[in-house]
């Protein structure tokens, strides 16, 4: 995709309903405390402004189920990345998938998918500076120059688009200031790691014209070690660079431009989960079958180098312009990437990937926004997408070539859409809007099929929210949204049917109803939201054995549907100057329906036969009953300086990672034979089962002035994992009936670490 052509087609675009005790309550509260939400003291929650609607509105004022997650609260811990934010917001997850290049594996309220390959949408839209992150690869984003980060529970695909069904993460950078100022810091800790950041703003003509540069260095030993050597495994080295520019010639126009490079080398090793039964468990050196799923996951047998890099570069304008009647916003981005990775899948160099692929995206946006009458605001626009990527898997079985993957993919995607509140009463709004979208895909497999395959598909996706607000203290609020992720191809399909063979698109249907409630004159805000969704024509992806060299190959079908419900809480309390608390639970139950695929089964003989099996009665993924976060920070002066304690604890629930069938039951279906009738299958292979976490992080820093113009400088101590909880942050079975491998990434083990900033 040429950019000239993009800019051609971008010219062309240019808890239960809740009783009167609730909301009663927290109004008696703030009138005892005597204050007003807005003049009670040093925090009031609920001013913290959010965009979740493209529009600038206080927290407690939005129906939306969102979690403000404030920038402080990741430095004090340390925080690195985006996989920090797991556990911190009700109902999420967020894991790094090892087979890609900063790949996010991300769920929210049980909905998810977990796949690398850029044929397949992400289920959780990821927002950067309002530009859509078309692809896993890329999402595991680097936290330091952040304003503020949303995350948006539920389908939200009026005002954010397609393959939002589960939410968003909205995550803004700071602006050019057009002053003289910045901030740098310098972070060491466990494994090696080296952390240097740097953000500078630099004047150039007075409230018109500013620069903001910044550079995000990041090294790793890594926390693995290989058996052989005791040599430290998984290393990284990632460089993010660029430059933001804004100019403002006058009070009503305001556009910035923002350049910029990531450049990164890391290894990609994986541990051995393999078991007695799976193909490769008797070519596997001695200890690397049947290891346990704590401990054994940080040992790798490797057989091979596993090097990778991932390259990419950006640019994306943004330009306001107050119009009078009419606010005009315009985004418009390209991202272009190259990756490598060569990785062992826990088999020491039995089954080797090599995957170089490429992969560009262009997006524009615009937006128009004002007030059609008293009391009705709204936001209207034009959406385009469009994404090419190439994919030149080479697969190496026992050392021979066991021939690869050729996959060219095109996507384009067009969309309007409308959003608007309606003051109705004065107590009473209606909110609600539409969007409509058309995808269009298509595909090249040379290697299996010489015609290019493609489809089309559209989806309207309305909302409509009614809020009610009794008092200053008590926002009621219920929504009916539908959410939907576009169909495709199976990018990594090794047979022609499955090449040729589209999955078609997944919707939800959402009804929620919530309590934003605000107590203490305004010191505690407490929001609640209980939702029930219906999940239809799920798309899972699945690793089946097949009739190629390399024995498997991974498609997509389409599972019949579940039924999601849940209830989460967010929580936020300063009950003294200087100490805040914040807590957040949700919980999670969703069931499959009717779902039926069909599975080949290899006997001991080497035949096989096509046999439907019955996967209702598994988990669904990344879906964990139970999440729950405790946070806490307090202040303490000291002279001139500040010292702030924090403590952080997260639990998560076990959950499954992947549609995967016990192999436990292979003998059982042996004895039956093939059948007519779906054969149930109980569960998934217990090993792709993460274990309950329980995440305890510490912190302490003194924040003090350095001299009398206002620099400041602090010095933080961490840790991070502090019980030292261990197990899978991955796990995957590589095909079934007979499992051929399995393998699984462990998460991050107790870390130590400190930091020095200065900010002037």
């Amino acid at each position: 995709m040429s950019t000239t052509a993009c800019g051609r087609r971008a010219a062309w675009l240019g808890a239960a309903a809740l009783t009167g005790a609730i909301w009663a309550v927290p109004a008696a509260a703030q009138e005892a405390a005597g204050a007003s939400p807005q003049t009670n003291g040093p925090e009031d929650f609920g001013t913290i402004v959010v965009t979740a609607r493209r529009r600038a509105e206080a927290l407690q004022d939005t129906p939306v189920a969102i979690t403000a997650i404030q920038p402080a609260q990741l430095e004090t811990k340390g925080t690195l990345n985006i996989g920090d934010l797991q556990g911190v917001a009700p109902n999420m997850l967020i894991t790094q998938q090892p087979t890609g290049s900063s790949a996010a594996n991300i769920s929210i309220r049980g909905i998810a998918f977990a796949d690398v390959e850029k044929s397949f949408d992400p289920a959780v839209g990821i927002y950067v500076d309002d530009v859509y992150i078309g692809t896993s690869t890329g999402q595991y984003l680097d936290f330091f120059d952040i304003d503020s980060i949303e995350v948006l529970r539920g389908p939200q695909g009026t005002l954010f688009g397609r393959n939002t069904i589960a939410g968003v993460i909205n995550i803004q950078r700071t602006r050019p200031t057009m002053e003289f100022g910045g901030k740098f810091e310098a972070t060491m800790s466990s494994f090696g790691t080296i952390g240097l950041r740097g953000v500078v703003n630099i004047p150039v003509i007075e409230d018109k014209l500013g620069i903001k540069l910044f550079e995000f260095h990041q090294q790793s030993d890594g926390f693995q070690k290989d058996v052989s050597t005791g040599k430290r495994l998984g290393k990284t080295n990632s460089e993010n660079f660029g430059a933001a520019i804004r100019f403002k010639p006058t009070d009503t126009l305001d556009m910035i431009l923002t350049l910029e490079k990531q450049d990164q080398v890391f290894e990609s090793y994986m541990a051995s989960t393999s078991i007695p039964g799976d193909v490769f468990c008797g070519f596997l050196p001695a200890g690397a079958c049947g290891g346990n799923m704590t401990g054994d996951l940080y040992k790798v047998y490797k057989g091979v180098d596993a090097p990778g890099f991932y390259k990419a570069k950006a640019a994306t304008l943004n330009v306001k312009w107050d119009a009078g009647p009419v606010e005009l916003t315009s985004i418009t981005s390209y991202r272009k990437s190259r990756e490598h990775v060569i990785f062992d899948v826990g088999t020491a160099g039995l089954f080797v990937a090599d995957r170089p692929q490429t992969y560009d995206q262009f997006s524009q946006e615009l937006r128009f926004a004002g007030d059609l009458f008293k009391g009705f605001d709204y936001v209207a626009g034009l959406y385009y997408f469009e994404s090419d990527y190439e994919l030149n898997q080479s697969t190496f079985v026992f050392g021979a070539p066991a021939g690869g993957i050729n996959v060219i993919g095109h996507s384009q995607s067009y969309a309007g859409f409308v959003d608007f509140n309606w003051q109705v009463l004065d107590t009473v709004r209606l909110s609600g809007g539409g969007r409509y979208t058309e995808d269009k895909k298509r595909y090249r497999f040379p290697l299996i099929i010489e015609d290019t395959v493609g489809k089309k598909w559209s989806k309207f996706t309305p909302k409509v929210t009614l809020d009610w607000r009794p008092n200053d203290g008590v926002m009621l609020y219920g929504t009916w949204s539908r959410g939907y992720r576009s169909g495709g191809f199976s990018g990594r399909a090794g047979t022609p049917f499955s090449a040729s063979t589209p999955y078609n698109p997944e919707s939800v249907d959402s009804f929620e109803v919530g309590a934003k409630t605000k107590w203490l004159g305004g010191r505690m805000t407490l929001n609640v939201a209980g939702f029930y969704t219906d999940y239809k024509d799920i798309q899972q992806s699945s690793v089946i054995t097949a009739d190629t060299a390399q024995g498997n190959e991974t498609v997509v079908v389409n599972a019949a549907g579940a039924k999601i419900k849940g209830v989460e809480m967010d929580l936020a309390y300063e009950p003294v100057d200087r100490l805040h608390l914040r807590a957040a639970l949700g919980y999670t139950d969703s069931k499959f329906k009717g779902f039926i695929i069909g599975q080949p089964i290899t006997t001991p003989s080497g035949a096989a036969y096509l046999q439907q099996l019955d996967y209702s009665g598994v988990d669904p993924i990344f879906a964990p009953k139970w999440t729950v976060s405790l946070n806490g920070d307090y202040t303490i002066p000291l002279g001139k300086a500040d010292v702030t304690l924090s403590a952080g604890y997260r639990y998560l629930a076990a959950y499954d990672q992947q549609i995967a069938p016990d192999p436990a039951i292979y003998a059982q279906l042996l004895a039956a034979g093939p059948s007519v009738t779906p054969l149930s299958v109980p569960r998934n292979d217990p090993r792709v089962r993460s274990d309950p976490q329980n995440l305890l992080d510490l912190s302490i820093s003194a924040t003090f002035p350095m001299n009398e113009s206002g620099t400041n400088a602090r010095l933080t101590a961490f840790a991070r994992n502090v019980l030292d909880d261990r197990g899978p942050s991955f796990s995957f079975a590589v095909a079934a009936y007979p499992n051929l491998f399995h393998y699984a990434v462990p998460r991050e083990p107790r870390v130590f670490g400190a930091s020095f900033g200065v900010e002037f």
